[in-house]
């Protein structure tokens, strides 16, 4: 695969892609979009590769919208662009395999939209984080009332989205935003030591578990989520993994 926008790299068990638009601070066109979908379609596919990181290069994660796209674009092609931008960020949030944003730096609009679409979230301490999108006259996309409400609170969200000020990964990860915030030289160290450990468990229990947790943050009613805890642990202790699984946990505590 070839890929204009991104940079793509597998090394079982981890794939990162890193966003690759250095020159414009990594600013999200359609084109990268697409690539993003390509990669993790192979991603998907791939059962070599149990976590999928994002990152992105140089002195930016993304600072979001290509404004000078955007300019050109009559109503109708805008529809277009969001409504595909959407389906793309709700792939990234339902993905059954666990997603790490590791922010390096700014990460603002769209790519702070990405990296809130993400399971978790490691920032270097440094790096600006904002919604500038009320600065500009627009507004925000990628699930993220959903996602800023349950990762903050809605007070929180409503100061961050309505002031439209960036605060640093530091901050970011006071308030619950980013799961962690570290030095940027540590950043994909840190990012990568996560992901091995994520991938050192059963791929099957890790789909289950974001199902679980997707379907709470829809707001499922209890009963029925206590349904679907039954059938999830049912069907995880009848895979083949659950043997060697136990077996594993009884070689160590010999």
């Amino acid at each position: 695969m070839t890929f204009q926008c991104i940079k793509y790299e597998k090394t079982a068990p981890i794939a990162v892609i890193k966003l690759h638009r250095p020159q414009v601070l990594n600013a999200m066109n359609k084109p990268m979009w697409l690539e993003i979908q390509t990669a993790m379609d192979d991603v998907k596919t791939d059962d070599t590769i149990r976590v999928l990181v994002f990152t992105g290069e140089g002195r930016a994660f993304s600072t979001g919208a290509d404004l000078k796209e955007s300019k050109t674009r009559t109503i109708d092609e805008y529809r277009d662009y969001l409504e595909y931008l959407q389906s793309v960020s709700l792939q990234i949030i339902r993905f059954e395999k666990p997603t790490i944003a590791a922010i390096n730096g700014y990460a603002l609009g769209s790519g702070y939209e990405l990296a809130l679409a993400c399971d978790i979230r490691i920032a270097a301490e440094d790096a600006p984080i904002g919604s500038p999108e009320a600065r500009v006259s627009s507004s925000a996309t990628g699930g993220s009332f959903r996602l800023l409400h349950d990762l903050i609170g809605p007070a929180k969200a409503r100061e961050l989205l309505f002031t439209a000020e960036n605060i640093d990964g530091q901050t970011a990860e006071t308030i619950g935003l980013v799961n962690k915030a570290v030095p940027k030289d540590q950043l994909m160290d840190t990012a990568r030591a996560m992901a091995a450990k994520i991938a050192d468990n059963s791929p099957f229990s890790i789909k289950v578990l974001k199902q679980g947790l997707n379907r709470a943050a829809d707001g499922e009613r209890m009963e029925t989520l206590m349904d679907f805890e039954v059938e999830a642990c049912l069907a995880c202790v009848s895979s083949k993994e659950r043997l060697g699984a136990l077996s594993d946990f009884e070689n160590r505590k010999k």
